[in-house]
């Protein structure tokens, strides 16, 4: 694990393997530990850069609001740092949502994305509401609220809600917080699709409770050169309930 200094946080990573690079993001609220049963069946085939987002695991983040381009100029610091100008970047639930955002603003620097367990919508007024009541109680009653809501929905698996929880309950109130309000405030990328020039892997559980699988088909149906691969039985995190199935998907994106 190594660390640098960007944009006023202190934003931790692990780096193995060799090939193609790609960047691994975690959703929320978890962080770069959901891919350790993956990465061993890609790391003959990538340079796997696995951040944890602000906020989430071994980074910091800062009291001020912030954004999802916040996050996404974060993971290009760290392509800069690298020396990495072009990579494939895919993420998994908020971690596709900085994956777009990258996209939206860094489209020259991508070989390929992929969108894992995701959604190109933005929040309905509803449900942003929904996002700040639930920072609120975060603050008062810290992140087990979280955790206890979320477990059940992330994946029916008992052995994959016991890493979950674990892991949720470790993540800092603040880092929480910031992530909900920066998903709240996230802009819908229905828009993007059209501009995309490289390719596209779509990858969903059917069995998500958390974003149902019809949000993959609807990438699938408004940009037809996506692939899109739907897991039998699987829930909200492939990469824990299907790591191997999930390598096989994204070695699609070593060009």
């Amino acid at each position: 694990m190594d660390k640098i200094s960007i944009n006023n946080i202190t934003l931790a990573y692990t780096r193995r393997g060799k090939g193609t690079p790609l960047v691994l993001l975690h959703g929320y609220p978890l962080d770069r530990s959901i891919w350790n049963e993956t990465a061993p069946f890609l790391e003959d085939e990538f340079d796997l850069i696995l951040p944890d987002l602000r906020g989430f695991g071994e980074s910091t983040t800062v009291e001020m609001p912030y954004t999802m381009d916040s996050l996404a100029a974060d993971i290009a610091g760290l392509l800069n740092h690298l020396g990495i100008e072009k990579a494939a970047i895919a993420g998994h639930s908020m971690g596709g949502y900085v994956a777009l955002t990258f996209a939206r603003l860094y489209p020259e620097r991508l070989l390929g994305l992929g969108l894992i367990s995701t959604q190109l919508a933005a929040d309905p007024p509803d449900r942003k509401e929904g996002r700040y009541a639930t920072a609120a109680q975060v603050a008062e009653k810290g992140v087990i609220v979280v955790a206890e809501a979320m477990t059940p929905k992330l994946s029916a698996d008992e052995r994959v809600q016991s890493m979950v929880r674990s892991l949720m309950e470790g993540q800092s109130s603040a880092g929480v917080i910031g992530a909900l309000k920066a998903i709240a405030e996230r802009l819908d990328s229905g828009d993007l699709l059209k501009n995309f020039k490289f390719p596209v892997l779509v990858l969903h559980g059917d069995a998500d409770a958390l974003i149902p699988v019809e949000r993959a088909r609807e990438v699938k149906a408004a940009l037809p050169g996506a692939e899109l691969i739907e897991l039998p039985g699987v829930g909200h995190m492939p990469m824990l309930e299907a790591p191997e199935a999930t390598a096989v998907a994204l070695r699609k994106l070593a060009g």
